[in-house]
């Protein structure tokens, strides 16, 4: 193993030469992206999932909902668990845990599929989840801390972008493999489709998550060991005010964000919007997605260049807007306005992520743990979406991704300022 590094000693910003910077972490932060990437295609699957799983078991919107309350609900479930076990075996130990984990929610969708039982779905879903737990517990945060505290939220981002690669990627595969076998959506008889087309997507996914636990295992990562406050000893992670806001901000994101994308296929199926089939529909979800990759590799030099509270917001009113023009019109600006939201997504994550742990020192792997109980958003969000769906209308619907990215605007102009609470 590398000799460990103490975030205390970890050179000041304006000390730091690329020269002493790279050779010490370049590899690592180069090794993780398989991990973000690998993130963001499992949870990405959710959005070709829904309207799969919706036809097999004649599903509304708010039952199919429960896909994302299984999955997201790991994080509320598991997050502060996942936070004490990342303390005691150290962020390699919880990414390892991660990838086994993930590996057997995966394996477990051979036999819900084989049971055609939507409870045994939900059950895998949130074993895959919480080892997705893990992995963002542990891998967020070590990126924040591997570098300068001044480029954290850069160097987040840029790391998210391979998660957005995968969350582009996964929908063309999850079309090309699932979706595909529904033309039509509403015509299909539920016991007519083969629920078999997800086994070998999720089987492969399986053994792939093997074999990066292997590679990962090989791997000679440094280890962080925090210096120990000397002052307010009975300090806790949620004694700082904007880190609470910031669990608040990660709620909205994710939610707003999984809320417009596990609805993107319904929404482009209306009549009065573009009257996709499925598999189209399930195409032009990467462009959601997508736009939030390009945004992230843009995002990661902005975010080195300007205030990142206030490009924060800056994404979040460029969000409420396209929210409001996709549903006060109808075609091709209807859909693609929608799709634009993707590229206001970027970097809120990884932002609003930095500027909540900012500070926190031996409190870090706590934080992180409170942070990915905020992600239960993708939850919560998309079941109230649902809700209003089923009571009103899908356009309707979209008010509620609209008062998540209110609350991060605010969040990226005031809530992130430090105080302790």
């Amino acid at each position: 193993m590398a000799a460990p590094i103490s975030a205390s000693t970890l050179p000041r910003p304006e000390a730091l030469t690329e020269g002493e910077q790279s050779p010490r972490y370049t590899s690592a932060l180069a090794s993780l992206t398989v991990l973000f990437f690998m993130m963001g295609f499992i949870t990405c699957l959710n959005d070709i999932l829904i309207p799969y799983l919706k036809a097999i078991f004649s599903l509304s919107y708010t039952q199919a909902n429960f896909i994302n309350l299984c999955f997201f609900g790991a994080y509320f479930v598991m997050g502060i668990p996942a936070g004490k076990l990342v303390q005691r075996i150290g962020y390699k130990g919880g990414m390892l845990v991660g990838f086994l984990v993930a590996a057997l929610g995966a394996f477990l969708f051979y036999p819900a599929a084989d049971s055609r039982s939507y409870g045994l779905f939900l059950g895998a879903l949130f074993v895959l989840a919480t080892g997705v737990v893990l992995l963002q517990v542990a891998g967020n945060p070590y990126v924040s801390i591997l570098g300068p505290a001044r480029s954290a939220p850069a160097r987040l981002t840029l790391t998210q972008a391979f998660n957005s690669l995968g969350t582009t990627v996964a929908p063309l595969l999850g079309t090309a493999f699932i979706l595909s076998n529904l033309p039509d959506l509403e015509s299909t008889s539920a016991a007519a489709i083969d629920v078999r087309a997800v086994q070998v997507p999720y089987l492969g996914i399986g053994v792939v998550l093997l074999v990066i636990s292997v590679l990962l295992g090989l791997l000679k990562l440094p280890k962080i060991i925090h210096a120990q406050t000397e002052h307010d000893p009975g300090r806790r992670a949620w004694h700082y005010r904007h880190l609470v806001y910031g669990v608040l901000g990660i709620f909205a994101y994710v939610g707003g964000e999984v809320a417009i994308g596990s609805h993107i296929v319904s929404y482009l199926h209306l009549p009065d919007i573009m009257s996709l089939t499925p598999k189209a529909a399930g195409k032009m979800v990467s462009y959601y997605w997508g736009g939030a990759m390009v945004g992230r590799f843009i995002g990661a030099y902005l975010l080195n260049k300007f205030n990142p509270g206030r490009l924060l917001a800056f994404n979040a009113i460029g969000a409420v807007v396209l929210v409001l023009i996709s549903i006060n019109t109808s075609g091709e600006v209807a859909m693609w306005s929608l799709l634009a939201v993707g590229l206001m997504n970027s970097i809120m994550f990884a932002t609003i992520f930095t500027l909540a742990v900012a500070g926190l020192g031996r409190h870090t792997e706590e934080a992180s743990g409170l942070l990915n109980v905020g992600i239960v958003g993708g939850a919560l969000v998309p079941l109230l979406f649902g809700l209003v769906a089923d009571a009103s209308s899908l356009r309707w619907a979209f008010v509620l991704p609209l008062l998540c990215y209110a609350y991060i605007f605010w969040y990226g102009l005031r809530g992130h300022r430090p105080q302790p609470a």
